[in-house]
């Protein structure tokens, strides 16, 4: 499964969804939920501005649908994979803007 950490070096989790990959994983593949309005992919900036290393526990989310937990946390439309319970960092207000103007609600997950 390509949205699973492959080590746990460098782990970052996005700031709009909470998906953990490593570094290497967000810049080869973007994030799994966000890529088409956050563009994470192939740009070391824009997964540092979208993403922190500032978080709290890993949850696998296997059954996003039928999880009870996936629903409580706000994850139940998104992909499988790991996520992060809950994240430290803001989106700068200039890609919150951004992603505002898009029709892209930002809310925070701190």
């Amino acid at each position: 499964m390509s949205n699973v950490p492959q080590n746990m070096r460098q782990l970052r989790a996005c700031l709009i969804c909470c998906m953990v990959k490593n570094y290497d994983q967000f810049r080869r593949q973007g994030c799994d939920n966000c890529e088409d309005f956050l563009r994470l992919k192939g740009d070391p900036a824009r997964i540092y501005d979208c993403t922190t290393s500032s978080f709290d526990g890993l949850m696998a989310n296997m059954r996003p649908e039928q999880s009870w937990v996936a629903k409580y946390k706000g994850l139940h439309e998104y992909v499988k994979g790991v996520y992060a319970v809950n994240v430290t960092g803001r989106l700068s207000d200039e890609i919150a803007d951004e992603l505002e103007s898009q029709g892209i609600r930002v809310i925070s997950r701190e």
